[in-house]
């Protein structure tokens, strides 16, 4: 096997279910003993047969990313030294061939000065010394190259399979193996419980349910059994240990158990990331990754209402100064984009708007009453505002008008008033309230100190949309014009069937 990805193919096999027999303590006779240097640099002599006289490269994994740290020229001997004067950071690390291959992993954790023995195509006979960590982990490696062929194996004749008798005889088969796999992960959690690999296989590890909870009438009971997954996913997981960075199976975990174990309503998904973070804060390279990781899926979330969670993080973290370990043009970015959301959440007020029409007339948006306002900023020149804004006046016209909609309606470019008005006349976008702000009145806001609507609603793209009750509360945001207008209707049901109560 040319190219084993160890910690991958436990991830793949982890929900197959797994394990093996005992746990092979004495290691292979391992390679020649390296001598132990107590600073802070690090020193690998590795030899990785048959490769000679070619660069190969140390790599490692950062969230669902591999990247390269170092390299060094094997000789004709194919040996190989990696060296330097400040540690590596701890994690799993990989060579990787002249042709970009993935040879095999090692794991670098606080010693850092030791020796490889490996042949590539018999990582069966990988031998390790100098590294506790690694003698445990090249057992595992060894281990894995026979399972693996055999799982393999059994995975290609249920492909094939023709009849049910065959698919049971495989699937028990299979079964086996996995105990097998499980079992000896398990072995190696149980007798180095103080171990890297112990602390990898325990956040490999997903709950398992060994009693199905069932409910009064004695059916399964699913929501009990997704509690108890919920409740044990992150079992003896240690959120303070940096090494979970580089690794190429802490990410997904935290992406499925976000995905499936947790309310996407913005503060269950406030209470999860508080105590993740809280978790993180005795290691200062998981406690940035996790702020770093959450900040990107929420300061623009793909589900509406999110970036609450994002404020969160910034009057949490960034807002007390812990930014140091972001570039200005980040920081820059994450500033800007909290001072663009904070106006304008759900269920608070929507900011206050007195724009002028194209004669000049201030129209304020609170002086409209209406049991919804929609509002709408766009630009006439924006080829996505020539598709939408059609689209949002079809729909007034054969639904909204009729239940008293209100369309507030900013024109966000202040050089385009004739095509402004061009555009209102093509369409027919009559009964809207049309307004904008020109150039010298935001010129005058900026001076003044004051924020502009495109600060108050976050107008960094067109069309951007709102939807606002009779209050002017913040209903909806940023949603395609049917998910609006089955918003509206929803809301419309409710309050009827309240009536008719």
């Amino acid at each position: 096997m040319r190219a084993l990805y160890i910690f991958l193919i436990a991830v793949c096999m982890q929900y197959a279910g797994a394990a093996q027999t005992t746990v092979q303590k004495t290691p292979a006779k391992p390679a020649t003993q390296p001598k132990i240097a107590a600073d802070d640099s690090y020193q690998l002599d590795v030899v990785i047969k048959p490769l000679k006289n070619c660069w190969i490269y140390l790599g490692t994994y950062y969230s669902k990313n591999k990247i390269l740290v170092d390299s060094a020229w094997f000789d004709n001997n194919s040996k190989g030294t990696y060296k330097g004067n400040k540690k590596l950071y701890e994690g799993i690390y990989f060579f990787v061939s002249p042709s970009h291959t993935l040879l095999f992993e090692i794991l670098i954790d606080k010693t850092q000065h030791f020796s490889v023995i490996a042949d590539s195509a018999h990582l069966e006979n990988l031998a390790i010394a100098g590294s506790p960590e690694n003698e445990i982990f090249a057992g595992y490696t060894r281990y894995l190259t026979k399972i693996t062929p055999q799982l393999n194996e059994q995975r290609s004749l249920m492909a094939n399979a023709k009849t049910a008798a065959d698919s049971a005889a495989i699937d028990s088969k299979q079964k086996a193996l996995n105990k097998a796999l499980n079992d000896y992960r398990q072995s190696l959690i149980d007798n180095y419980p103080e171990s890297m690999v112990a602390s990898f296989f325990q956040t490999l590890k997903v709950p398992e349910i060994k009693t199905w909870p069932l409910k009064q009438d004695g059916t399964r009971d699913s929501l009990a059994a997704w509690q108890y997954m919920k409740e044990h996913f992150w079992d003896n997981v240690n959120f303070s240990d940096n090494s979970l960075v580089r690794t190429p199976f802490f990410d997904p975990k935290l992406d499925d158990y976000y995905k499936n174990y947790v309310s996407q309503e913005p503060d269950s998904v406030i209470k999860e990331v508080n105590y993740m973070m809280l978790s993180s804060r005795g290691g200062k390279e998981i406690h940035h990754f996790l702020l770093g990781k959450f900040t990107d899926k929420y300061i623009n979330p793909a589900i509406m209402g999110q970036d609450k969670v994002f404020l969160f993080l910034f009057d949490n973290y960034f807002s007390k100064g812990d930014t140091l370990w972001l570039n200005e043009k980040q920081r820059k970015y994450i500033f800007d984009r909290a001072y663009s959301l904070m106006a304008n959440q759900l269920n608070l007020p929507a900011p206050q708007l007195d724009l002028k029409d194209m004669q000049g007339k201030v129209v304020s948006l609170y002086s409209i009453k209406a049991p919804f306002t929609f509002v709408a900023f766009w630009d006439p020149t924006c080829g996505h505002c020539k598709t939408e804004i059609p689209l949002v006046d079809s729909i007034y016209k054969a639904k909204w008008k009729a239940l008293g909609v209100a369309v507030y309606s900013v024109n966000t470019n202040e050089n385009t008033l004739e095509e402004w008005k061009k555009f209102i006349q093509d369409y027919h976008l009559d009964n809207w309230h049309h307004v904008w702000q020109t150039k010298e009145e935001r010129t005058a806001d900026e001076k003044a100190g004051r924020a502009n609507y495109r600060q108050l609603y976050d107008v960094y793209q067109t069309p951007t949309m709102y939807l606002l009750d009779a209050d002017k509360q913040i209903i909806a945001k940023k949603l395609s014009i049917d998910q609006y207008d089955a918003l509206i209707e929803a809301k419309l049901k409710l309050t009827n069937k309240k009536t008719t109560n």
